[in-house]
């Protein structure tokens, strides 16, 4: 091993040296090509380096910026190591812009200097194309195809003032804060980090456009949770990015924004397109975390709990239970794909799912009608029917499992979509 490591000083290492009077497009071509083969590289990784290798616009200190608040948002404590390491930025204008991070243990949001890039360049700059902040820094003007340092100037001026915007604690805070008032209240219920990046675009634009405050945190809300339900931003990121700033940019912010909404989300969306899109087992899929997210902002209880709620067993890790139970189901001979179908989940505390451990529903079901009827307390501590029922209308679970009618497993999921779907639609109504 030793011997191998010894070793690498004979390893050779390619160099590409390039003229210094090269055209953007040409230096992106070659970006491309060597690319191609090897550790891949993203355009952002192309835009710091662009970044970092400017001084005379400042470009290596806004360099350290993005790079040290994304680690501060995930180690807080890392505050010391700069103060003490890096007296030039210690001194700059950026590290009193995040000291405020020291001690604050969220996770709900923690941004990669990728998403932090392209937050902060599409939100100032109207373009949602990592390429063109690359070229706008180089001094393209797009319309002459030259090259001009008063635009490269400008451009760094403007990056700057968008990440500025991006860390100041008060943008950061509070949409954070928005997020959690429409029930994400953990990183466990944040599905998409570009449908996140977006609506902090959303948000940031609507900052500097002095739209209301509350009429602003109900459009992040919905677009947000548009963006997840319809998966808006999981193909081309980019290109959707791109597209919906630039309308954002020609048609204004509400206008657009609720236009896209009222499209994507059109009455026949809640009855057809969801309870179809949620035939499926991914524990990740978005429509289950909105299903919790869901819960979280209507208040709801856990199922079969008389005062624990979904918030307080998602905040603290509670248990998702088979309605169904697995092992009832497997000794039916149904495979994973089927018994974990999200439809099958309900979020319950730890103890009620290990009461019902893999009892068939038509028993334990009978039980809780017992329960009701003032049996003994075997699943949670709720002992009047009327209450129970409100219990499993909160879970969308039907009422009339009470009284022993259990449908078959496939016609049980097939309902539940259904109920499940309006719920997440009561939900949205109210964000």
């Amino acid at each position: 091993m030793l011997q191998k490591l010894g070793g690498i000083i004979y390893n050779h290492v390619g160099l590409i040296e390039l003229v210094e009077d090269l055209d953007i497009e040409t230096v992106t071509e070659i970006f491309i090509r060597v690319n191609s083969a090897g550790a891949e590289l993203s355009q952002a990784d192309f835009a710091m380096s662009k970044i970092a290798a400017n001084e005379t616009y400042g470009g290596n200190m806004l360099r350290k910026a993005i790079d040290y608040f994304c680690h501060l948002a995930v180690a807080p404590d890392f505050l010391g190591s700069i103060e003490k390491g890096d007296k030039a930025f210690a001194a700059s204008e950026f590290l009193p812009k995040m000291r405020w991070l020291d001690g604050v243990n969220d996770d709900l949001y923690e941004p990669t200097y990728t998403d932090m890039l392209r937050v902060a360049f599409t939100a100032e700059f109207g373009r949602g194309k990592l390429a063109d902040l690359v070229a706008l820094l180089s001094g393209r003007n797009f319309e002459t195809r030259q090259y001009e340092d008063s635009i490269a100037e400008s451009s760094f001026g403007r990056l700057k003032l968008g990440i500025l915007r991006f860390i100041s604690q008060t943008h950061f805070e509070h949409f954070t804060m928005i997020l959690r008032s429409a029930g994400f209240v953990t990183n466990d219920l944040i599905g998409g980090q570009n449908a996140v990046n977006f609506a902090y675009i959303i948000y940031l634009r609507g900052r500097a456009e002095k739209v209301v405050a509350d009429d602003l945190a109900r459009l992040v809300r919905r677009w947000y949770v548009m963006s997840i339900l319809r998966g808006r931003y999981t193909g081309s990121p980019e290109t959707a990015f791109d597209l919906d700033i630039r309308q954002v940019e020609a048609r204004g912010l509400l206008d657009y924004t609720d236009s896209v909404i009222e499209t994507e989300l059109p009455p026949s969306y809640w009855t057809g397109m969801l309870p179809q899109l949620m035939d499926t087992s991914s524990g990740r899929s978005p429509y289950l975390l909105a299903y919790k997210a869901a819960q979280v902002k209507l208040g709801d209880k856990g199922f079969l709990s008389r005062d624990i709620t979904v918030q307080d067993m998602v905040i603290n890790r509670g248990d998702l239970h088979h309605v169904y139970p697995s092992n009832h189901l497997k000794k039916k001979g149904l495979a994973p794909g089927r018994y974990n179908q999200i439809a099958n989940f309900v979020v319950a505390q730890s103890e009620i799912n290990i009461a019902i451990l893999d009892k068939a529903p038509e028993v334990y079901f009978k039980e809780l009608s017992d329960q009701c009827a003032g049996g003994a307390k075997k699943y949670g501590g709720i002992a009047e029917r009327d209450e129970m029922c409100v219990n499993l209308r909160m879970n969308c679970i039907p009422e009339s499992f009470l009284d022993g009618e259990i449908p078959t497993y496939d016609d049980f999921l097939e309902e539940r979509r259904k109920l499940m779907a309006q719920k997440i639609k009561t939900w949205f109504g109210v964000l």
